[in-house]
């Protein structure tokens, strides 16, 4: 549709249509052509009421105060201006320090605590009136219905959402109580925190907190929020300070890759000032605060064909769909595939040849699918053996996986991993299935073994180009700890995790295979879950690590490390961090490090420091009391630091 042929009137009651569906839980539009609509309004009625309307929007025509399920706001929830473009996201810095986080993609409301009980809790409405929803909350097990504060009262503000395993058995409860399938977690939340019946179901909802507004707690910084938050027992969607814009632009990296492959759906980011004063001279307009913006991606959905599903294997068994598609024009790209990110959403959707499927592709690099338009006649399948191996496949909640650990799909996977981590040139994934296919490697230490002649048993190739690669495998032997360890694909085993385990003292390969799950429990970022995990991903990978190391590997230093030589004034001491800072905390951890200090997130006998910059009740400050451990202020370390 085209909304410049509309009139104003027109644009005003088609907006508050589609807001009210949004709001029921059954939107006639995506998100991308509400955006349009919403920004014709904007361009030819700046002033107009209905875009300072949140909500559905018949719920507020008795007017402010005339529904008894309506709560006022003490602050008002306004809704945040919106960019697409990176270079105005820049001009709105303006150099400023700011803070982002996910915009995660559901409903926004508020927490209401007195004396640390949740006594109220709402959305955000039309911004100054929200709905009283502190019925369908008490289902949710991710807000805590009591909290650690005498305070009279505290507000914490998030966002109420679906995860993606969440959402697949929702919509399967859903069905068994004869209840209309959802058609996709984003419009699901809504529906439910709308509706008067079925408050079990709110269980599946999880809350994210991201603002908190205490009258007896003022804060100096956005960044000190996140860390609150998670003091009284919320999840806080990670925040992340931004001193330059370079920064920024890769924060808008990761949450492209996140869109792509996340767990539930976000759709940009939300940038705040770091500089709480800014955020009370600046003020806000009678739609949005002017110390906030919203970056989102601009997108485009088409609807075409799904003519059939093809089924990817991962390195850990995991089978992906990918949907072949009737070509179509999107975003300046033709397309024939599209993400159909796990075995849940066909199963929710009953994807199958035939259907009529709408696509979107909004600054992902893969486009994704956003519903089905009209079902097919044909029947509805799913594999049940593996396409690769014919072993049969095992059902873990929303996946489907093969668990044949020699299935050529989780080979090629496997191997392809390690080569792209490790740097190997020249070695791409249709010359590692000819390979494999050829018998030629089985396994990662195989690529050690290859000669020229093994190459030149490949299609087209050439003694150039088989020395070529021959030497490309030869010289990955020399690489930094580092990057050794994350090319193994431990679990959890990214590279960030594994540049704090090597910089916590396990520097070699020996120290590394020896450590213990209580000392990587010492390390920043595993908790006991996530070391057991890692601990056994290692044991599984020890004969291929041992297999290694006889083939000569020489695993260096990562230049990222601080010197070792020099005065250190941390040198080789634990230093642990609990409450608000001034600065993000994994700045001053990276100062540590560089101070040659081990960041730790926990408090033990090996601890020199606790840095805090109050006492707290937290469980960290209450061991380091009782192990006598130093406690320091961030201004403390600040001149530790300085030492020379």
């Amino acid at each position: 549709m085209t909304w410049g042929q509309l009139s104003i009137t027109q644009l005003e009651e088609l907006l508050k249509h589609h807001k009210t569906l949004y709001y029921q839980g059954h939107p006639e539009i995506s998100d991308p052509e509400y955006d349009a609509l919403e920004d014709e309004l904007r361009r030819r009625a700046p002033q107009s009421y209905v875009l300072n309307l949140v909500g559905s929007t018949d719920e507020y025509a008795a007017g402010p105060g005339g529904a008894s399920h309506k709560v006022k706001h003490q602050v008002k929830m306004l809704s945040l201006e919106k960019t697409y473009e990176l270079s105005e996201l820049a001009t709105w810095m303006n150099g400023q320090a700011i803070v982002t986080t996910f915009k995660l993609d559901g409903v926004s409301g508020s927490l209401i605590y007195e004396k640390g009980k949740l006594v109220l809790a709402k959305t955000r409405g039309d911004g100054t009136y929200g709905e009283d929803i502190t019925p369908k909350v008490l289902w949710m097990n991710s807000v805590p219905k009591t909290i650690a504060s005498e305070d009279a009262f505290l507000e914490i503000r998030g966002e109420f959402f679906c995860l993606e395993n969440d959402f697949f058995h929702l919509a399967q409860e859903m069905e068994a109580l004869g209840l209309a399938r959802p058609s996709s977690p984003r419009t699901i939340v809504a529906g439910l925190l709308g509706r008067k019946e079925g408050l079990a179901l709110c269980r599946y909802i999880t809350f994210r907190g991201y603002d908190y507004l205490n009258p007896h707690h003022p804060l100096r910084f956005e960044i000190e929020k996140s860390a609150l938050i998670t003091q009284l027992g919320f999840t806080a969607e990670p925040a992340t300070l931004h001193h330059d814009f370079a920064s920024v632009e890769q924060a808008v990296r990761d949450a492209q890759d996140f869109m792509a492959h996340g767990d539930y759906q976000i759709d940009g980011l939300v940038c705040s000032y770091n500089d709480l004063k800014l955020h009370q001279s600046l003020g806000t307009t009678a739609h949005h605060p002017r110390f906030k913006m919203a970056f989102k991606f601009a997108g485009e959905v088409k609807t075409t064909t799904l003519e059939d599903i093809e089924w990817q294997v991962s390195r850990q068994g995991i089978l992906t769909p990918v949907g072949i598609i009737t070509p179509v024009e999107l975003s300046g790209a033709t397309l024939s595939r599209v993400s159909l990110h796990n075995y849940g959403l066909v199963c929710e959707y009953h994807l199958k040849a035939g259907d009529q499927i709408q696509i979107i592709r909004s600054g992902e690099v893969i486009p994704k699918f956003l519903g089905v338009v009209k079902e097919s006649k044909h029947a509805f399948v799913t594999p049940s053996i593996c396409p690769l191996c014919q072993t049969p496949l095992q059902t873990e909640e929303i996946r489907l996986r093969c668990p044949n650990e020699h299935c050529p799909g989780r080979q090629l996977e496997d191997i392809l991993n390690f080569i792209q981590k490790m740097g190997i040139d020249d070695l791409s994934s249709k010359r590692l299935a000819e390979l494999i296919r050829l018998g030629l490697v089985h396994k990662i230490s195989d690529l050690y073994h290859l000669t020229v002649d093994d190459f030149l048993k490949l299609d087209k190739f050439q003694n150039k180009l088989a020395q070529k690669l021959v030497d490309n495998i030869n010289h990955s032997k020399q690489v930094p700890l580092t990057i050794f360890l994350s090319a193994l694909g431990l679990s959890g085993g990214a590279y960030q995790k594994c540049f704090k385990i090597v910089q916590a003292g396990y520097d070699t390969l020996d120290k590394f295979m020896a450590m213990t799950a209580t000392q990587l429990q010492e390390v920043d970022s595993f908790a006991e879950k996530s070391a057991t995990d890692f601990l056994a991903s290692r044991e599984m990978r020890r004969p291929l690590i041992e297999e290694l190391a006889q083939l000569g590997f020489k695993l260096g230093r990562d230049p990222n490390l601080p010197s070792l030589h020099g005065p250190l004034p941390l040198a080789g001491k634990q230093v642990c961090i609990t409450g608000a800072l001034s600065q993000k905390r994994s700045v001053i951890e990276n100062q540590i490090r560089q101070a040659g200090g081990m960041p730790s997130s926990s408090v033990s006998k090996n601890t020199a420091y606790l840095v805090t910059n109050a006492p707290s009740s937290s469980s960290k400050y209450r061991k380091a009391v009782e192990l006598g451990i130093k406690i320091i202020s961030e201004e403390e370390l600040a001149a530790i630091l300085a030492q020379k």
